[in-house]
This record gives structure tokens, sequence and C-alpha cells, in this order.
């Protein structure tokens, strides 16, 4: 809304209020003819108004629910109606008005972040500081960011150190300290002393310009449920007109007519719900969520499948080197030497992970040459006079001769549940960068939460080995773990989970581009997907946290609930006005004014979207029939907890040949009876119960014994299968019966847990 149609409005109002005002002090001194005249001539004013509208509407093959409201103040002065006509005309202005607020109320978070865009930065020529422009910033220059100011372009900190107020981006209230080299996103705030930084991007290519583009787009775009509200709304036209003449018609009376048309307007359509799509979005803004438009939001309230990224999104992203290993023909310090200087071609973070272990070390890296990337898998090129190749295992041994080695390493990356990349030299397996990339400390909580707000079915896709995906899968909480995927396959495993409801794919917004773009919605984590991906995807969570996916979706619930109940309450308090005015129970004037005060509820109601929320579980017991089915079913899993006691206590003094027959038929039994069990009780039973508790994740303990009771039953299964068949078969069995002896106290535990649990709820 420009500048020139807000005065416009607030004139509309102040004319129509005043003239109402005035009218009723002539009435009061027995001038009921000029009274008439004034209410008339602000009626007119609308009305006047309203035809012009309709005519520029009707010019661009439109046609405006303002109809109603023309032929209400039309009907009103031809029935020589003028006090109706005036407060019909002064509710009108008044709505306006009342739109012009509620749209700036629900757009503030999203204004803020366009008012705070940088405008100019201060740059160094020479020694002489000089303001320019923040579009004529290019890349390499120097800048000064002094305090208070916004940082105007993405760059590097050339200072010691800075301290940064990124809350106006993420929510996080904390400012953030940086060291000297580090990265600085254009957006944040200098929260100290002034500092140097070098800036390496332009202003259009930095994240700040990606969030301004994706906040106009937000601002600008129609949801397609404001589309269907809007037809709704002009289908109102037709059977106001029908009702308002058969009143007339069965009545006699014109003025029965005029009550129709001065109750019918639709205001809890055509504002209604935009002003909470609006709302959703800005809230959204305000806890570092940039939702691109109003049809994304929607599609996130409508999500079912949502699909993950493992590196960056599930995991912490924060890959660390935890060791090389070599196959033999060269030391590990000349192996990483030689992988560093490699995947210095590459932004992937496990690329930048080994570069930073290699500088850590003090090696001097050398430029790649000829590099081939296979975005997902790996790359090769060419250092010094060797032909280099990193990359996962199946993109490496493809391209190598099979060696024993491999085969060992793995089964040891596959118990300490680590990754790796492989590195050849010369077409030949030459060892191997191992990583340790943790589960995020949210992930667990955020796919419970996930759950809770609707989605059905959790599916994480990843390059990395099955053995690595799995852990990470387990610990998570996921559906279902794809691995050793090309980006193909990602695609692929996308494209049919539409046909089992609308799609998320959270990825980290910088290699996860087509996967993003491919989903119903994409969500990138992280500031940096405001510009790797303002393209892809249609959500960009600018703080790196995952459980903010998990708050986007309930927000985009709980908005379209809300516009959901102004469209029905709103609607219905219409048409039931219509029936009392058609049946001669509400008249003109008092129906002007009810129908206000439903416009008013309803947008009001709309603003709700903006707030929080609240979520009140009651405490609801369990009826009596299925906490006694629960304990059945734990009381058949009995059996099978005495035989992991009873291996934990003695499988070391079995013979080697009985103790591995022992082992086997244990592993398949807690394989088939007990891991669905609990997988059922994670996935249907937990979701259910969280529902008659009160808090907002209450089982969070146990979903996490859960997740210790598939990676122990995990190991036991890989160990159970690499068991030798030499003498070293006792010390094998000595580690084995250490895992034992943990899952049998795990399992004890989280039985107990549970039939407390039980009990209490039975209790209630």
């Amino acid at each position: 809304m420009n500048v020139l149609q807000r005065w416009m409005n607030r004139g509309l109002l102040a004319v129509t209020l005043a003239a109402l005002l005035a009218g009723a002090g002539l009435r009061w001194f027995d001038q009921a003819g000029a009274a008439g005249i004034v209410w008339s001539a602000s009626a007119l004013l609308l009305a006047v108004l309203l035809l012009v509208e309709i005519v520029i509407r009707l010019r661009r093959r439109e046609l405006g629910v303002d109809l109603i409201a023309f032929l209400a103040i039309a009907g009103a002065l031809l029935l020589s109606q003028a006090l109706v006509a005036a407060v019909i005309a002064l509710m009108l202005a008044g709505g306006r008005a009342l739109e012009e607020y509620t749209t700036q109320r629900a757009e503030r978070e999203l204004r803020q972040l366009l008012d705070r865009a940088p405008r100019s930065a201060w740059r160094y020529r020479g020694d002489v500081l000089e303001q320019v422009p923040v579009e004529s910033v290019v890349p390499g220059d120097r800048l000064l960011v002094r305090m208070g100011e916004v940082v105007p372009v993405d760059g590097v900190l050339l200072d010691t150190m800075a301290t940064l107020d990124e809350s106006a981006l993420t929510g996080e209230s904390l400012p953030l300290r940086r060291q000297a080299g580090e990265e600085v996103l254009s957006g944040v705030v200098n929260a100290g002393a002034p500092f140097d930084m070098t800036a390496s991007q332009p202003a259009a290519q930095s994240t700040y310009a990606g969030i301004v583009r994706m906040v106009e787009a937000a601002r600008q775009s129609r949801a397609p449920f404001v589309r269907l509200a809007d037809r709704y709304a002009l289908a109102l036209i037709p059977l106001t007109l029908l009702v308002a003449g058969a009143a007339w018609l069965f009545s006699g009376d014109p003025v029965r007519a005029l009550a129709v048309l001065v109750v019918a307007t639709p205001c809890p359509l055509i504002l209604a719900v935009p002003v909470a799509i609006v709302a959703g979005v800005s809230r959204c803004a305000h806890r570092g969520i940039l939702v691109k438009n109003g049809a994304t939001l929607e599609a996130l309230a409508r999500a079912r499948v949502l699909f993950f990224d493992k590196t960056g999104t599930l995991t912490a992203g924060r890959i660390s080197v935890l060791a090389v290993e070599s196959a033999g023909g060269q030391s590990p310090v000349q192996l990483l030497k030689l992988a560093a200087s490699l995947a210095q071609a590459s932004p992937h973070v496990v690329a930048q992970a080994v570069v930073q272990a290699a500088r850590a070390q003090g090696l001097a890296l050398e430029a790649p040459r000829e590099v081939n990337e296979v975005p997902g898998a790996g790359l090769s090129g060419m250092i010094g006079d060797h032909a280099v190749m990193l990359g996962g295992h199946h993109y490496v041994a493809a391209a190598t001769p099979a060696v024993a080695w491999t085969a060992a390493l793995l089964r040891r990356m596959a118990y300490e549940d680590v990754s790796g990349s492989f590195i050849a030299v010369d077409g030949a397996m030459a060892g191997a960068v191992l990583f340790a990339d943790r589960l995020r400390l949210e992930s667990p909580r955020a796919l419970r939460l996930l759950r809770q707000a609707g989605i059905r079915r959790i599916v994480m896709l990843t390059g990395d080995r099955s053995e690595v995906a799995e852990a990470v899968g387990l610990a998570a909480g996921v559906d279902e773990v794809r691995a050793e995927l090309t980006p193909a396959d990602k695609l692929a495993a996308i494209r049919q989970g539409a046909a089992h409801g609308t799609t998320l794919m959270v990825g980290d917004g910088i290699n996860d581009a087509p996967a993003l773009a491919a989903a119903d919605v994409g969500i990138a984590l992280g500031a940096h997907g405001a510009t790797a991906s303002s393209e892809a995807a249609g959500v960009v969570v600018l703080v790196d946290r995952l459980d903010r996916v998990a708050e986007a979706v309930q927000i985009a619930s709980r908005t379209r609930r809300i516009a959901l109940q102004g469209v029905l309450a709103g609607m219905g308090l219409s048409l039931l006005a219509m029936l009392l005015a058609a049946m001669g129970l509400l008249p003109p004037l008092v129906g002007a004014v009810v129908q206000e005060a439903i416009d008013v509820a309803v947008i009001f109601n709309a603003l709700r979207a903006l707030g929080a929320g609240h979520r009140h579980r009651a405490a609801r017991t369990l009826d009596t029939e299925q906490v006694d089915r629960l304990r059945q079913d734990h009381a058949g899993l009995s059996p099978l907890l005495e035989r992991v006691h009873a291996a934990a206590e003695g499988i070391v003094g079995h013979a080697p040949v009985v103790a591995r027959r022992e082992l086997a038929g244990l592993v398949e039994l807690l394989n088939r009876e007990l891991i669905p069990h609990e997988q059922a009780d994670e996935g249907e039973l937990y979701p259910q119960l969280a529902e008659r508790l009160h808090g907002e994740d209450p089982l969070a303990a146990m979903s996490h014994t859960h997740r210790e009771i598939f990676r122990l039953t995990r190991l036991l299964t890989r160990m159970s299968e690499d068991i030798p068949l030499d003498d070293s078969v006792a010390a094998s069995m000595v580690e084995i019966q250490r895992v034992l002896q943990r899952l049998d106290t795990v399992l004890s535990l989280h039985f107990s847990q549970e039939e407390e649990l039980y009990h209490n709820l039975d209790s209630r």
C-alpha cells in the first residue's frame, strides 16, 4: 500500500466520521434537512470512489465485491435512508483503515528486515575512508564497520575479534564473537568496537540481498488460499442479489433488500485470509525463518513427507578429521597433503574439513589441476605429477583395484560409527581420511516435534556409506535411511515421495539446490541458504538450528487453522445476518453495525497468527484395555530380556562354537521381536502418549533410550557377523560381552520406566 493510498484511507475515515457527527449535531438542533444533506454527501463521496474502482476493475475484466457495498449505499440514498448511507460509508472507510493497520502490523517483521537493509559502506581508498553506495562495493575492497552499523556485504574479518548481533536475522538474542579470518555475513550488526573486513561478495550476491529478495516476494505474493477466498467472495454477489430480491419480492418492502445488502459485505473472506497468511509469514521472519511466499506457507501446513540431507542438516556439519589411515604405500602426512591440495577445489564441508586439518599441521598445499567433481560422490584431479581421487568408498573403489585393507577399515568404521573419504593415488587405493560429524543435539527432539506437527514420514537421504547413515538415522529417529545415493538418486526419491503427500526437503542450501527444487517445499538451513538457494528453496532458516524447521511447520499449520476459523465463523455469521435481515429482524442501521463488528472480530482473530500461540494437552488417560494390551506386549518380551541377561553374564564361558551359535540366535531374536516392538512404540505409541501428557516433549528421555537400544543391537549384529574363526575369537567375545552387558542394563531400565508410565496413566 503506497503513501497516497494510506493518506486517502485516513482522510476518508476522518471525513465520514466528521460527517456522521456533524449530521448528528444538526439533528440534535432540529436541522433534519441539513443533517440529511451532510450524511448523503459523505455517502456520495464513498459511492463515487467505489464506482471508479469498479469501473477500473471491469476494464481489467475483473468484478470486485465492492459492487455489493456500492449497491448498499446507492439503495440507502434512493430510499432516503441518509443516516444508513452515512453509517455504511463510515464502516467502509473504517474497514479500509483497519485493513491498512492490520496489514502493516502483520508485515512488521518483514518491513523491519527491509528497512534495515544497508544502503552505504565505509571503504578504504589507500589510508582514506570514503562513504560509498553499497552497490559499488566489489570483492577485495577493505571496509570499516563502525559500532552499531549493519555489515553491508559478506566478507572476512581482518581484525582480531568482532562482536556481532545476529538477532535481526536469526532471533538469537546473545551477541556472537568472531575471530580474525572468520566469515562475516551481511545484515548482522556490529555490537562491539569498529572492525575492518574484506568484502568477499558484491552487495547483490551477499546474504542480506538474498533475504531482501525473499521478503519482497513474500510481501507481493498471493497464496492459493487467498485466491480461493476471492473466488468464494465473488460467488456471494449473485447470492446476495438473489436473497435481497427475494426479501423484497415476498415482503414488498425494499428496506429489507437494503438490509440484506448492508450485511452482505464479505470482509471475513477478502481481509481475514490474507491478513492471517501475511501474519504467519511475518511470525516466521521473527523466528529467523524466511518464507518466500504465501503459497509456500500453505504447502508447509499441508506437508506430510519430509526428506533430510544428512551432512550439515541432521548432523552438525562441523566435520573434524579424526585420523588419516594409510594402506601402506604413503605416510599419513603425505596422504593428507595430497588430499587437501585436491580438496581446495570443492566447497563441500567434507573437503573444507580436510583442507583445515592440513593447514592446522602447517602443510604447504599445491594448486590442483584438471579437477573433475561429481556432486555428492567425490572429486579427482592432478596434484603435481600424481593423479589423486578423494571421495566416498564406491566412487574411489570403482576406479581402483580391490585391496583387503579396505574391507578391514570399513568394518572398523562401522563399529565406531565414523565416516570417511577414501584416497587413491595414481590409480591405487592409498588410504582414507576418517571424520567425526556428530548428530545435532536438537535433531531427535526436532523430529519428534515434526511428527507432532503432522509429518507422517521422515526419510534421510545421503551419499555416505550405509553403515554410517544407518547409525545417524537410528540416533535421530527417522523412518527410512537411503544411503550411497547420487544426486540423481536423491531427486528420484523425492519425486517418489510426492505420491504420499506434500513433500519437504531440508538441506544446507549450498549443495542441495536440485533436491530443494524437486520437493514441494525446499528448506535451506543456515543463512547461506538465502543466497545459494534463493531460487531453489521456498524457506530459509537463518539460524543454524534444525528445530526451527519444526517451528516453521507448526506456525504454518496454526496460521492456516486461524484463517479457516475466520472464514467459517465470519461467513457463517454474515450469512445468518443476511437471513435475519431478509426476515425483517435486522434493520439496515443495526445491520451495518453488526457487520462491522463481525469484520473487526474476524480480522483481529487473523492477527493471532502473529503470536506464538500455546500448546495445551489435556492430561487424559489411556483406557484399561489399552494399558492391559501394552503390559501384555511387554510381558511377551520377558523371555527375550532374560536371554539377553543370561548371555551378558556367561557368553564368555561357553565354548567358541556354542558362543557363536548362542549369539547368532540372540541377535536374530532381537531384530525380529525387540526392534520392531520398540520402533512401533517410537513411531505410533509415543506420539499418542505425548498428547495425553503435559509438556512439549514429555517422552524425550525414553526416546533417547530407544535410540541406544537400536544402536547396541545394530552393533551386536555387525559383531556377530564378523566373529573370527581363529584363535582371536576369545578377545572378540570379551568385547561382545561388554556390549551385551550394556544392552542388558539399558533394557532393564527402559522396561521399568515404561511399566511405571503405564501404571501412572492407568491410576489417574
